[in-house]
């Protein structure tokens, strides 16, 4: 039995913290309702003593006091403070938290969309607007104290993770780092990484969830507890792995729930009966027969469930921007109503407040009495398709407690402060932009990270929704994995190397890249190669082998060799059948059907244009579903010819159903009564029987060498293939080795010498041309600088630039979209064509030095950015758009418009640049609801 402290304790209690934490931590804590934690006591410690800090804590623990503390020391020292985040959504949430605490004269804001108050002692920006400033050489440097970097595990992101490193790596050595990071399983490796390039840093690491997160199985209309303790007991936190129906807790195993192993192994919730059209758990279907796929459960179903428990607030994460809108709409029509009548009138109060910057006439476009039904409600959708204001609002009324069901997309898990008190998965895979791929043990824990609040809630709970065929065990191996490395993703840029190049030359530069993280993993992992080639080595010093008839490694090498011709004469048969494939191809005409031999899209097909953009003979083919699919060479084991015609209109278009189905209508009653061929088959070697001469000589020769007659050959030939395997093994591992070491500065020489070529660099100097290019920060940086040069955009209205500078920011999401960009007329189609031609000499220019940074440009977005710079309305230039997509996809436009105006200096060019921005930035895109 435990007895509370008396005040007399308390107070003396308090006083030791006093001297042990200093006067600035105590001041500090005082701005807090609630008592640190060891580990955010650990972290404002060590920057109160002039150290350096990462810490590594999972989502909800309160991390952020540690970066906040640098905020405090700076305003306390005179010195500025940068507070960094990875997307501006966080940013502006940052920034709204520190103006309500140190007021909005001592806070500043930038994110390349809103420049507030720059020169304050307190800046909450975007990462890369960091970059760039180290890069410039900004004057807003001088009197830097501090840097937080919030979310820095971001570093391991593939196509942003640079810029976190190139942050770390420049930031003068008096500047005080504070990182902080999810919980990873390698963060004293990245700690030791830091304090190597940063001096002194302390690491903290933190596993323990300040609110207990329960793990749930939801089946039927029955919640079950995913782990069941040792004694019994229906509950136990997971916080390890284990083996099948075993899950490491705490140190200890815990059982999954003995039930949910039982349900699993007859599959009788699992198995969904009809129900109004959708899917229900309920008694497995009669007979034999497969079940059928399984559907959605009834998300209504599932939020009531969960109201009913007492464990709203839920996100429900949903991996599909469409089924979040879909869940919102289910909901709706089947009466689902968690608000009061007051809290209705005050959610449509409030939203009407934070919407009224917006248009009147864009709100029926913009969906905004449905989104407002859904409020109501206190239902929620939240994904990148949404209005950025439609999103913050949803935002601020689930953490007031207004909205307690918010159906989102993962990208809510990233960064945004909105927990819940259940966090709801549907499903444990998603489309990862190429395959359906399963949820890794990190993707889970930054998901259900979300449950639980702070201060709110006793506990926290994670609930997975049942399917068929679902192994609780498995669901117990993500709950219970925590194993979650941070790689790094870093690789020189063309921007990075004229900045860098131009500042310290080039091989101090390349230095500079020797000092990332990225070369750091490498070279510990080079130890560990090296340490693995010598014990293969010692393995190879204890083999016996030998044969007394003769040399047994000779004749294993001659077998190998025999074998390896083998394979290069199957090899070289079945390249010859797949060039006469591709000349087969290469006949295709639009309109010939096609029996497709093999592959996923075996079966009729008709062709709807042979070739792709670039000329390659990959037929674009309607199948006899109805579907448009861009063929392959691994579709076409064999030759293949028209069975044959139909003709196609010209104005046939691949996005319409009935066009699509009329043309499927018509290829069917083309080949009625045509007997379909099967595909032939290749015939077995150039001749049929499939041997060259020296592979007869080789057979001879192993035939009359010594150790053919020997009786126990093969087993000395087991030994002595072991022994070649080996040091083949022991070979590759060496190669590794050596392509390891300074991966990072050959391939900062490969840059240079693109560089180089084109006219940017010339030894330690930067051209013009490359200091023009060091203020450009796009993916297609090159394209973009070498678009200067050659006067590509000289003479183009606004809205014409903005149509052909949009392809190099813009990027479809469908990277499967068959139907060809629509695009403005005029001399935008003459632009585009020179700049995807332009992008062509590039990439052969890159082929050369052994590199392949640059996509191709996507004309997506032309005919939509010139809509919109031309002030066309919002519902015609949205198209088939989300309203997310769009303003995005404008603001990112609108960003690289802005560095071309600076680029272009006094140019005309210059000045359009900035027309095109006004033209751009209105209505929908220009409201901000960031004050």
């Amino acid at each position: 039995m435990t007895t509370s402290a008396s005040p007399a304790d308390r107070y003396a209690a308090s006083r030791r913290r006093v001297g042990a934490d200093g006067p600035r931590l105590t001041d500090f804590q005082r701005l807090y309702d609630f008592e640190f934690d060891e580990f955010q006591l650990a972290a404002c410690r060590a920057l109160d003593s002039g150290h350096g800090v990462l810490v590594a804590a999972p989502t909800g623990s309160g991390k952020t006091v540690a970066g906040e503390f640098a905020v405090h020391l700076a305003l306390a020292e005179g010195k500025k403070c940068f507070y960094t985040t990875p997307i501006k959504a966080l940013s502006n949430q940052k920034y709204s938290d520190l103006v309500r605490r140190y007021s909005a004269a001592s806070v500043g804001l930038l994110t390349g969309d809103n420049s507030i108050n720059s020169d304050a002692p307190i800046v909450v920006m975007t990462t890369e607007v960091l970059r760039n400033m180290l890069y410039a050489g900004s004057a807003a440097l001088a009197g830097l104290g501090y840097v937080v970097l919030d979310e820095v595990h971001y570093l391991a992101d593939r196509f942003r993770g640079a810029v976190w490193e190139e942050v770390i790596i420049h930031l003068a050595q008096s500047v005080r780092l504070t990182a902080l990071s999810a919980t990873v399983s390698n963060a004293e490796e990245f700690g030791e990484w830091l304090s190597q390039v940063r001096g002194g840093t302390t690491v903290i690491v933190d596993e323990h969830r300040p609110v207990p997160l329960w793990q749930h199985m939801l089946a039927g209309n029955r919640l079950y507890d995913l782990f069941a303790s040792p004694r019994g007991s229906s509950r136990a936190a997971s916080n390890g792995s284990g083996g099948p129906g075993t899950a490491k807790n705490g140190g200890r195993r815990a059982m999954v729930n003995p039930e949910l192993l039982r349900i699993a192994q007859r599959e009788g919730l699992g198995r969904p009966r009809q129900v109004d059209g959708r899917g229900s758990y309920g008694r497995p279907q009669r007979g034999g027969h497969r079940p059928p796929r399984s559907r959605p459960p009834i998300r209504a179903a599932v939020i009531a469930r969960l109201d009913a428990a007492g464990l709203l607030p839920a996100i429900t994460f949903i991996f599909s921007r469409a089924g979040c809108d879909a869940a919102v709409l289910q909901c709706l029509d089947a009466g689902l109503r968690l608000t009061t009548p007051e809290e209705a009138d005050e959610i449509t109060a409030l939203a009407a407040e934070r919407t009224a910057g917006i248009p009147d006439r864009d709100l029926p476009v913009l969906g905004y009495d449905a989104w407002l039904a859904g409020l109501q409600r206190g239902v929620a959708a939240h994904h990148a398709g949404l209005l950025p204001t439609f999103k913050e609002v949803v935002e601020e009324l689930f953490e007031a407690g207004l909205v307690r069901a918010v159906f989102a997309t993962e990208t809510l898990a990233l960064g945004i402060n909105m927990p819940a008190r259940t966090v709801v998965i549907e499903r444990l895979d998603k489309w990862n932009g190429e395959t359906h791929a399963d949820l890794t043990p990190g993707e889970y824990t930054q998901l259900t990270g979300r449950a639980g609040r702070r201060g709110i809630d006793v506990e926290g709970h994670a609930v997975v929704l049942w399917h068929p065929g679902m192994d609780p065990a498995s669901v117990a191996g993500l709950a219970g994995t925590r194993t979650y490395p941070l790689n790094s993703s870093f690789q020189p840029s063309y921007n990075m190397a004229v900045n860098l190049v131009g500042q310290v030359g080039r091989q101090r530069a390349a230095a500079l890249l020797e000092s990332s993280f990225a070369q750091f993993q490498a070279d510990r992992g080079v130890v560990g190669l090296a340490r693995q080639a010598g014990r293969l080595r010692a393995e190879m010093e204890q083999l016996a082998v030998g044969c007394e008839h003769g040399d047994i490694a000779e004749y294993a090498a001659l077998r190998q060799e025999l074998s390896s011709r083998e394979g290069d004469q199957a090899r070289r048969r079945s390249a010859a059948r797949r060039d006469e494939a591709v000349a087969s191809l290469g006949r295709l005409r639009r309109g010939d059907i096609i029996q497709v031999p093999g592959g996923r899209r075996a079966g009729v097909a008709v062709v709807i244009d042979p070739v792709t953009a670039d000329g390659q003979p990959l037929p674009l083919v309607l199948t006899e579903n109805r579907q448009l699919k861009r063929l392959s060479l691994a579709d076409f084991p064999v030759p293949v010819s028209a069975i044959d015609r139909v003709r196609i209109p010209p104005s046939f278009s691949g996005r319409s159903a009935s066009q699509r189905r009329d043309l499927a209508a018509t290829v069917r009653n083309k080949l009625t009564g045509h007997e379909l061929a099967r595909p032939r088959r290749a015939q077995r070697g150039e001749d049929g029987r499939g041997e060259d001469a020296e592979i007869a000589q080789l057979r001879r020769t192993l035939r009359q060498h010594p150790c053919h007659q020997c009786q126990d050959r093969e087993g000395h030939l087991r030994q002595a293939e072991r022994y070649l395997r080996l040091a083949r093994e022991v070979e590759a591992l060496e190669q590794r080795v050596a392509g390891r070491s300074h991966v990072l500065a050959r391939t900062f020489d490969r840059v240079c010498a693109v560089l180089e070529e084109l006219g940017y660099v010339r030894g330690d100097a930067v051209t013009a041309e490359g200091r023009r290019l060091g203020r450009l920060y796009t993916e297609l940086d090159l394209v973009a600088a070498e678009c200067l040069r050659r006067s590509a955009w000289d003479g183009l209205s606004a809205p014409e630039l903005a149509a052909c500078v949009s392809a190099l920011t813009f990027e479809s999401r469908r990277l499967d979209d068959a139907a060809p960009p629509r695009l403005p007329g005029g001399r935008v189609r003459e632009v585009l064509a020179d700049m995807v031609r332009l992008w062509g000499d590039l990439d052969a220019v890159e082929r050369g030095h052994r590199l392949s940074f640059l996509r191709e440009p996507d004309l997506g977005f032309a005919w939509a950015a010139h809509a919109w710079a031309s002030g066309m309305d919002l519902q015609r230039a949205l198209g088939d758009r989300t309203p997310g997509d769009f303003v995005r996809a404008v603001k990112q436009l609108i960003d690289l418009l802005d560095q071309i105006a600076a680029a272009a200096g006094q140019s005309p060019l210059a000045k359009t640049a900035r027309q095109a921005i006004d033209a751009l930035r209105r209505g929908v895109v220009a409201y901000s609801s960031v004050a």
